[in-house]
């Protein structure tokens, strides 16, 4: 007798974050709009801040230190990264990622990352 596989599951990266940022999402993957873009980003980040670290409801401000203000360390940063690359299927490397330290440095880096990609300019 062989043993039947267990079925896959199927994970939806976003899948804790409100109806808002998957539609968000959904929208940004159909249309390539920036606003639906940040929303995912903004959100993303914000679920990443360290739980130590106090963080007013609202949007983040763009003027927000990832690590001085968000609490943000090496490996935190590095797991909204890999995050995000996962996400939106962009490669990113040390050397590019060393100029952001601001919430408004990164959703702007990840707009000319993901507007680099072949068949992604709009």
């Amino acid at each position: 007798m062989s043993a039947t596989p267990a079925p896959r599951r199927s994970t939806d990266p976003l899948g804790k974050f409100p109806e808002s940022v998957r539609a968000a999402y959904t929208r940004f993957q159909l249309t390539g709009e920036a606003d639906a873009l940040d929303e995912v980003v903004l959100a993303i980040v914000r679920d990443f801040v360290p739980k130590s670290v106090p963080v007013a409801p609202g949007p983040l401000p763009e003027e927000s230190r990832l690590r001085a203000d968000l609490g943000f360390d090496s490996l935190a940063l590095s797991e909204v990264i890999f995050f995000l690359e996962d996400l939106f299927g962009v490669r990113i490397n040390n050397e590019e990622i060393m100029g952001v330290r601001t919430v408004g440095n990164l959703r702007q880096f990840l707009r000319q990352k993901i507007a680099s990609l072949p068949g992604r300019a709009r």
